[in-house]
């Protein structure tokens, strides 16, 4: 951080940042940490769950924020036993913040979006479903259609709380094509396990003054989900916790009774801690469990700690979802998680933590088979965002999307999985990376 303020033009921020308190022990860190070493450059730096940042005193006094600023709804403003903020902002509070961020260029985000695809190519993807949660975003990616430098499918979602917007949007526009499609909404109903925001039922074992709490009204919510979905528009909704699954499956429930029969196609990006009724729900609501796999074996290094060893149970319960009928789709969090697809079906199918401690697997109930890991990429994600009919398999007449590894995954060893090369990604029928290349 030191060497980036350094290296910062004035008026600039340092951004970015991918820290993870656990690494350290468990303590928050402080602005104190780093005033000395940024001085007056402001500066906020990200957890890794994209849940909290830390900012600096410059970062702070930009912000307006200081300790006579309230919690917003939906997040908090981390203070010490005296009051004194600490610089450690949790979800909605992160908003304060980005607020008094300059904003990129155009020419700086359509370079920073063709670097994004190149690398994604890279890594054997032919598409994502990006939960940028802006419209900037979209209108870049559509700039990039416009000049023909589209590398990527790229299926858009846009906030949740602005569905007429999009639906105007829609009404204007269209909804694009295969290579650039929109009309996706994302909203959230909590935090995350890491920074202990995620809805729980019960306190959390390491710091029992809290259980979480819902980013919004619940009633709000499921009045956006319904805006939305009547709207004609895709709806997926971040739930982590326990409680936050529970309450999410009701409003999709809900929603669905209101509405009558319809391909809603509805998904909770996470599903990450099931009760038992929410597992066997996800088949009967015909609500898809969009989850990441790498979390699992990187919050399985710490989970026991913050959820006591009864509440692991439920726990990125990936097989008991798929025994259960249920449909599940895999993808990364990127950039909260490596976007390396590889690395995703490794954790599903080995549970192997990133610390070395669980060689045969963290919840090794919950281990899944190549095949259907491969499945929840493809086959599952192509339904997840209404291109069966297209994608998600090798066939004649679909789209040729399609990766070359530089081995089978059904004749090795899963341990080795993570050590499989991508060779060749094609879209469209397009070489987009070749090794050595």
């Amino acid at each position: 951080l030191a060497d980036a303020a350094k290296n910062t033009p004035e008026g600039e921020w340092v951004l970015g940042g991918n820290w993870d308190h656990e690494l350290w022990g468990g303590d928050l860190p402080d602005r104190s940490w780093i005033d000395e070493a940024t001085g007056d450059v402001p500066v906020s730096v990200g957890r890794l769950d994209g849940h909290m940042v830390l900012a600096n005193s410059a970062a702070l006094a930009l912000a307006g924020i200081d300790e006579s600023t309230p919690d917003p709804e939906g997040g908090v403003i981390v203070r010490d036993e005296g009051g004194r903020i600490t610089g450690v902002l949790k979800d909605a509070a992160m908003a304060l913040v980005e607020a008094a961020v300059p904003l990129p260029s155009d020419a700086r985000m359509e370079q920073v979006f063709r670097d994004g695809m190149a690398h994604a190519a890279r890594m054997g993807i032919t598409q994502v479903h990006d939960m940028a949660y802006n419209y900037r975003s979209l209108e870049t990616y559509r700039r990039l259609a416009a000049k023909g430098q589209m590398a990527l499918r790229v299926y858009a979602f846009t906030p949740l709380e602005q569905w007429e917007r999009m639906a105007a949007y829609v009404e204007e526009h269209g909804r694009g094509d295969d290579m650039l499609r929109w009309g996706g909404l994302k909203g959230f109903v909590d935090g995350s396990l890491g920074s202990t925001t995620a809805w729980m039922y019960e306190p959390y074992a390491d710091e029992p003054d809290t259980s979480g709490f819902p980013l919004l009204d619940m009633d709000v919510l499921k009045a956006r989900v319904l805006g939305g979905t009547q709207a004609g528009l895709h709806v997926v909704v971040h739930g982590i916790g326990f409680q936050a699954n529970d309450r999410l499956l009701d409003i999709f429930e809900n929603v669905g009774q209101q509405l009558g029969a319809g391909d809603y196609r509805f998904r909770i990006e996470h599903a990450q801690h099931l009760t038992e009724d929410a597992i066997r729900r996800f088949k009967t609501l015909n609500v898809a469990a969009s989850m990441h796999p790498f979390h699992l074996i990187d919050d399985g290094r710490w989970a026991e700690k913050r959820l006591g060893k009864a509440r692991l149970k439920g726990t990125y319960a990936i097989n008991s979802v798929m025994q259960a009928g249920g449909r599940v789709s895999f993808g990364s969090d990127w950039p909260v998680a490596p976007l390396d697809p590889i690395m995703g079906i490794y954790a599903a199918v080995t549970r192997r933590t990133t610390d070395g401690k669980n060689p045969d697997g963290w919840i090794a109930e919950e281990k899944i088979s190549v095949l259907d890991a491969l499945k929840a990429y493809t086959v599952a994600n192509a339904y997840g965002g209404f291109q069966e009919d297209r994608l998600g398999q090798l066939r004649p007449g679909f789209l040729a999307d399609f990766v070359v590894l530089d081995r089978n995954l059904f004749e090795i060893d899963p341990v080795t999985i993570k050590d499989v090369k991508v060779q060749r990604t094609v879209i469209g029928g397009i070489d987009r990376y070749t090794a050595g290349d």
